[in-house]
């Protein structure tokens, strides 16, 4: 940061003074708690309403994060090679303008993709996961206020009911910010809070995170964070357990839910869409499935290109605008992550965006099972495994400016970072709780 001069005249002479903000108050993760969850918040703030008030708020998100690669471009680009998982899905991205059928929508896309990847990485390394709790909790709560102060309801043609939308044009937008206002709230009292200030601060918040998400009627958010908290729980009280301990019950309990979804997916799957008046076609969604499988055999390796499926004129596009009554012809998908990679990047696409979820959530909760236990990794996982329970229905990671591609993002730096800068395990760890403790 330059610094800022200020001139100081004694006995007739003028000395000169220099102010300097310290560096640790922007980029160490440690002291920089303020100018961290202003940032984060200013992102949420943009990433839900960007729509509503214009790109004035990208400049924002790109100004609370981009600039603080010149602070100190060389600890940002510290252990950077780790990286290269992310770093090799948005080069491809960007070649996809090469064969894609709008080369034009697809460049300027690949370039908001890959600079939102840029910032998610540029905050992993400058803010830790209780800065990036507390941003969250701060900018959601004025996310949701705004919301509740506009007050909109959207009909839904397709199951003929009203929806609360706020100042969102999806009531699973709404669904989902609620759903995370409602977990960052439980995570940080129960790995984060520090005294009892935090149950009077973060109580508002959870109220009008759980009103909100029950008026959006989102089914995918209220059925998806019952199972993320449980979660939570397990991993929570994993920490009293020694290491090996955790391993048998991570193995005993990922078989027993291998086979027990297996066999209660479609029962319990109608049951949670029953409670909102809704059947297992998901009011469409499968037919969009369908459509986009057959879309993506056009061009099964590499996709049309990125965002070049959903343009205004292509007939494809139209048709299914049409047949959803989409009015706006902007804004839809396919309601399946995997299936939207397959139709634009093609399965080369498709299997990379895979990998890194999947490399993400595996690699947060073997830090949990084969290493020493972490608040982090707990709150982290959580949020990896919500996101991944939502790529069946949505596509929260796969486009620019959304805070699911955010936190995947952030996520998985995290993760890049704390298997650098950590060893595997010690002898403390393998220990008894008990012996570990004398």
């Amino acid at each position: 940061m330059a610094p800022r001069q200020i001139g100081i005249e004694l006995h007739g002479r003028e000395f000169v003074t220099e102010m300097k903000i310290p560096k640790s108050l922007l980029i160490d993760p440690e002291k920089n708690t303020v100018y961290g969850s202003f940032a984060v918040a200013i992102s949420i703030w943009a990433f839900s309403y960007s729509s509503v008030f214009g790109p004035v708020l990208i400049l924002a998100y790109y100004a609370v994060w981009l600039p603080l690669i010149m602070v100190d471009y060389r600890r940002l680009l510290r252990h950077a090679s780790g990286a290269w998982l992310p770093l090799a899905f948005a080069i491809y991205v960007c070649l996809s303008v090469f064969w894609s059928d709008a080369p034009g929508i697809t460049l300027r896309t690949a370039i908001q993709y890959c600079s939102h990847i840029a910032c998610a990485y540029i905050a992993a390394r400058t803010v830790s996961v209780r800065t990036l709790t507390i941003g969250s909790l701060i900018g959601i709560f004025l996310v949701l206020l705004y919301s509740l102060s506009v007050g909109s309801y959207s009909y839904d043609v397709l199951d003929g009911t009203y929806n609360f939308v706020g100042a969102f044009s999806s009531k699973n937008q709404l669904g989902f910010v609620a759903s995370l206002g409602i977990y960052f709230c439980v995570v940080f009292l129960a790995l984060l809070r520090r005294g009892r200030i935090s149950f009077i601060l973060t109580a508002p918040i959870f109220v009008l995170s759980a009103y909100l998400l029950i008026m959006a009627h989102s089914a995918t958010s209220t059925a998806s964070i019952p199972a993320v908290l449980a979660l939570v729980v397990l991993l929570a009280v994993a920490k009293k357990l020694p290491l090996r301990y955790r391993r048998v019950i991570f193995l005993v309990g990922a078989s027993g839910l291998v086979v027990v979804t297996g066999v209660a997916f479609a029962g319990l799957l109608d049951f949670v869409l029953g409670a909102f008046g809704k059947d297992s076609t998901l009011t469409g969604r499968t037919y969009l499935w369908e459509q986009g499988w057959e879309a993506a055999q056009q061009a099964p390796i590499f996709g049309v290109g990125y965002a070049a499926y959903w343009v205004q004129g292509f007939a494809e596009a139209e048709r299914l605008w049409n047949e959803f009554y989409i009015t706006t012809r902007s804004g839809f998908h396919f309601h399946n992550t995997y299936i939207e990679a397959l139709v634009e990047l093609g399965y080369v696409g498709a299997t990379l965006i895979s990998l890194i979820i999947l490399r993400t959530l595996w690699g947060h909760i073997s830090a949990l099972i084969f290493r020493a236990w972490q608040a982090e990794s707990v709150i982290l996982g959580g949020v990896m495994v919500l996101l991944l329970i939502r790529s069946f229905v949505e596509i929260d990671t796969f486009n620019p400016y959304i805070m699911g591609s955010f936190l995947l993002y952030y996520s998985y730096f995290k993760l890049v970072r704390v298997h650098v800068a950590r060893p595997r395990w010690t002898a403390a760890d393998l220990a008894e709780p008990e012996t570990a403790g004398r």
